[in-house]
Order: C-alpha cells, then sequence, then structure tokens
C-alpha cells in the first residue's frame, strides 16, 4: 500500500476497475462481493452480499427483487464490522441502480456514526458515457490521482474516437436491438443505446440516458431489428446460454430479420456493458465487431462475445 494515497472500499464492480485503472489497486482493502476484475481483486474482503441465492433464473431473481423492494428491504447488506475493521478513507457506491448495486442511502445508513473515523463517501451516477468519464475523474480527484484520471480519460477517448472516425462516411447504421433481461424482457437502456450509436448502429426501444424499460416480445417483432444482441445484466455468455431457450420459443422468434440473417448475439453483459468504468470502451469495441464485422476486429469474439445459431 501507497500511504501517500487513502485506503479504499468499492461497492460497485466499476468502482474497483477505476481505481485499479488509476493504479491505485494496491490501496483497495475491501470490495463488494460482485468485484471480480481484475482477478487479483478477488482475494480482498468482501464488505456487501446479496439477499437472494445467486442460482436463481432471470423470472425468479426478477420477482425475488420486487418482492424485497416492496417490501422497503433492501436487495443488498453493508458489512459494517467488516469495514470497520478495514478502517477505509474513501468508500465508493453508486446511486444509478438500487437492484444493480448498494445504494448511497444503504452504504450511508450503514456507516453513519458507526467508524472510528471520518470516511468520505463517493457516489457515482452514470446515465450516460460521458457521465461514466465524469466519474473516472471524480474518483481521481478524490484519491489524489488527478493526473492518472486525465492520462486515462486521453487513452479512453482516443479509442472512441477511432471508432467515430472510421464510421464517419457511413450509411450503413443497422437497427440493433440490445436485449438487458430475459423474463422479463428489458430493453438495454443508459448508456447502451448511445454506445450502439457510436459503433455504427440504430438502437432501438430503448432511449439513451433512461432506464432500461419493460417491452413486450410483440415490441420486439414489429420493429424486427437486423440485429439482435442478448446481454443479460449481471450474466455471463454462459449463464444466458442456459436461458436462451426463453427467446427462442417465442411466437415467431424464427421469422426475425436477424434470426433468418444469422445476426443473433450473445455478449457478456456482467463484464463489459453493464459496468460503467473503463471497460465500457471494451464494450462500444465488441458492439463495432458485430455491427461492422467487416472494419473492425479487435479480438473480443469468443470471450465477450459469440455468435449463436438458431
Amino acid at each position: 500500500m501507497n500511504d501517500l494515497y487513502p485506503k479504499i472500499v468499492t461497492l460497485l464492480p466499476a468502482a474497483t476497475e477505476i481505481v485499479c485503472a488509476l493504479g491505485l489497486e494496491a490501496n483497495l482493502v475491501g470490495r463488494s462481493h460482485e468485484c471480480d476484475f481484475p482477478e487479483s481483486v478477488k482475494q480482498l474482503p468482501v464488505c456487501s452480499d446479496a439477499n437472494f441465492p445467486d442460482t436463481l433464473s432471470s423470472g425468479e431473481i426478477d420477482i425475488k427483487v420486487k418482492e424485497i423492494l416492496a417490501d422497503a428491504l433492501s436487495v443488498y447488506t453493508v458489512n459494517r464490522e467488516q469495514i470497520k475493521q478495514l478502517a477505509p478513507d474513501v468508500v465508493i457506491t453508486q446511486a444509478q441502480c438500487e437492484v444493480c448495486a448498494l445504494s448511497l442511502k444503504e452504504v450511508e445508513e450503514a456507516l453513519d456514526d458507526y467508524l472510528d473515523k471520518p470516511v468520505s463517501i463517493v457516489s457515482l451516477q452514470p446515465n450516460s458515457l460521458d457521465d461514466i468519464f465524469n466519474d473516472i475523474g471524480t474518483i481521481a480527484n478524490a484519491l489524489n490521482v488527478t493526473g492518472a484520471g486525465v492520462v486515462l480519460l486521453v487513452d479512453l477517448n482516443e479509442r472512441v474516437d477511432i471508432i467515430r472516425h472510421k464510421l464517419k462516411y457511413s450509411d450503413n447504421k443497422p437497427t440493433v436491438a440490445c436485449v438487458e433481461w430475459l423474463e422479463p424482457l428489458m430493453i438495454s437502456g443508459n448508456w447502451v443505446p448511445e454506445l450502439v450509436s457510436i459503433a455504427g448502429g440504430t438502437p432501438i426501444l430503448a432511449e439513451a440516458g433512461k432506464h432500461s424499460p419493460y417491452v413486450n416480445w410483440n415490441d420486439i417483432s414489429v420493429q424486427d431489428p437486423d440485429i439482435l444482441i442478448i446481454m443479460p445484466c449481471g450474466f455471463p455468455i454462459e449463464r444466458t446460454l442456459k436461458e436462451i431457450h426463453l427467446l427462442l420459443q417465442l411466437p415467431g422468434f424464427g421469422e426475425l430479420k436477424a434470426v433468418k440473417n444469422n445476426r443473433v448475439y450473445i455478449a457478456d453483459g456482467n463484464q463489459y456493458f453493464n459496468r460503467p468504468g473503463p471497460r465500457i470502451v471494451d464494450s462500444i469495441e465488441i458492439l463495432a465487431e458485430i455491427i461492422h464485422p467487416k472494419q473492425f476486429i479487435f479480438g473480443y469474439e469468443g470471450n465477450g462475445w459469440i455468435k449463436f445459431a438458431v
């Protein structure tokens, strides 16, 4: 640990990735139960837990989360004793989605007057790509590594600009439906429509900067997208494959343009699209590979995404 910088506890995966990308992994003393990248952070003490088992299906998770929230309870639990023992100077959480990770309110209530010393709570609330980049700068400033934040953001913006420049004069913008949840059906909102646009596609059924909407299957079939990308929140590719039957059994699925043209894909929503940190640019690169395969090969196929043969 570098004593020049604060001791840090991160309570969401994106924040852990940001701290590590800023060069302060050595100052991380605790993490959330979901933080798993880089691999080395898995050895850190876990400071939170989910109030439902990890083995539930999409439909069961949806029901359980709604039951918990309806009872005015939290989806997650803060391990106050663990955090107290770790004695952090900074705790990073979020206020974007109470289903995705511990919220600011929950962390403040759990730690208020409980720790033995003052602690700074940094809360992230991204809804767009600019918000994500601004959050990186906010964390860099809070951790006294403003310069490292500038360097990281320059690199991330350069990678985005490469894609934008290559597609600047392209008129081919296929329609893209990004499925964020399988049962009930949801379409990816927040920053994902913007990422699709940057990668040269036309997002459908969700609005950039707004939360992911529930949709009916008929909404998707009527739109008949050119490309269908399945990226359930928190699911790796392997877990999505176990529930892909939920889509395959829907009436008229095989008649979709995307299915007929072999343009159905499964992406790793857990590691990429649902984490508003540095790898959100990886997510744009994944989308560029999928949407415009003749123009982009970044090397994510087989790991970040696969083509699904229906």
